[in-house]
């Protein structure tokens, strides 16, 4: 089957930054592609090569973040023979690599304070010096570049040069969240359902129900397009019939009744000193007794279901049905809080 990344929206907010790539794509200029994680920053970044004049030429990506600081300047640049321990032989560096043609740099905003300043050399002067040598190499490059982070941010408080990020910055390109692209999360769930249907060799795509897909636009989708991506896959994946429309979505994978809940629990008990104050008015815990619920083993699972949907109500309660309030009385965030109610069934506003 063919994977290959392609462009699926219709809102005016996707499209709008796809035609924003577009133009920018036959200008020998540097782009800045911002956006959350899983929003299509690389599709851009591949967009604005393939429309460039150098489309023919080299499309190189590197993450600034999947390498150790110490290696990342070897990696951009390139190294002579013996420059330094374990530098055997010369090394070409990913600007060389992408002579002629694009270099992607994703994660930018994770590059070193050194591995900034040779970058604005490169970027400034179209030439690149190896670690270990002398004289610098003139290389043909265009930089597009990428990151989840608010860059400005970065330059006032001194993790990013502000000369660099002036030069970088030619055109900004800003992908929109999955939750603000109206319209594109149906559009998005039918296609990634119909191409999973075929992978699957189902004869029919039976589309998603009513239900699931209310479901599937109510999602916050912190994770946006991969996310939503995985969890219609994995919803196709799981259904037993393949002539009966998807009714069945499950948000998080991890969600089990054996999660291992080790790693929830605090890694020493916390002193007196070390407990945060409550305040006056926050609400008492909950107190339940433990002969209410079944103690056999066969009841355990909805002993455990049945406690839960009471913390769930009785922290609503106590705060007055607002939800960001009863997320945080109970340590979870509100996503979570939203997704445990709807597991419960419990009502999304306060009993008349």
């Amino acid at each position: 089957m063919d994977r290959s990344n392609q462009f699926v929206g219709s809102s005016l907010a996707f499209l709008d930054a796809v035609e924003r790539a577009s133009r920018a794509a036959p200008l020998n200029r540097p782009v800045l592609v911002i956006g959350e994680r899983g929003t299509g920053k690389e599709l851009i970044a591949e967009r604005l090569h393939h429309l460039s004049q150098r489309w023919s030429g080299p499309l190189v990506t590197m993450n600034c973040a999947a390498l150790p600081e110490n290696l990342i300047e070897a990696e951009l640049f390139g190294h002579e023979a013996g420059s330094f321990t374990g530098a055997a032989k010369t090394r070409h560096g990913r600007f060389e690599e992408a002579d002629g043609g694009t270099l992607f740099l994703d994660e930018l905003a994770t590059l070193s304070s050194p591995a900034q300043d040779r970058l604005l050399r490169a970027v400034e002067y179209g030439e690149v010096t190896r670690i270990g040598a002398s004289k610098p190499i003139k290389v043909d490059v265009r930089i597009v570049a990428a990151t989840n982070e608010h860059l400005p941010t970065l330059v006032e408080q001194g993790r990013f040069r502000a000369d660099l990020l002036d030069r970088l910055s030619f055109e900004v390109v800003t992908l929109p969240p999955m939750r603000e692209r109206q319209g594109d999360i149906s559009l998005l769930a039918e296609h990634f359902g119909r191409r999973m249907a075929v992978e699957l060799d189902w004869p029919n795509w039976p589309g998603f129900s009513d239900r699931a897909m209310a479901a599937l636009e109510a999602y916050p989708w912190p994770g946006n397009v991969r996310e939503l991506r995985n969890v219609v896959e994995r919803a196709v994946y799981r259904a037993e019939d393949p002539e009966r429309a998807i009714d069945e979505i499950q948000f998080d994978p991890f969600a089990s009744p054996w999660a291992p809940m080790a790693s929830m629990a605090p890694t020493s008990a916390p002193t007196a000193t070390s407990m945060p104050s409550a305040p006056n008015d926050a609400p008492a815990p909950l107190n339940v007794a433990a002969s209410s619920f079944p103690t056999t083993t066969s009841d355990f699972r909805s002993a455990v279901a049945d406690y839960e949907k009471a913390l769930l109500e009785d922290a609503l309660a106590r705060n007055r049905y607002n939800q960001r309030a009863t997320a945080a009385a109970l340590g979870l965030s509100y996503d979570q809080l939203r997704h445990a109610m709807k597991r419960h069934e419990l009502s999304l506003t306060a009993p008349a």
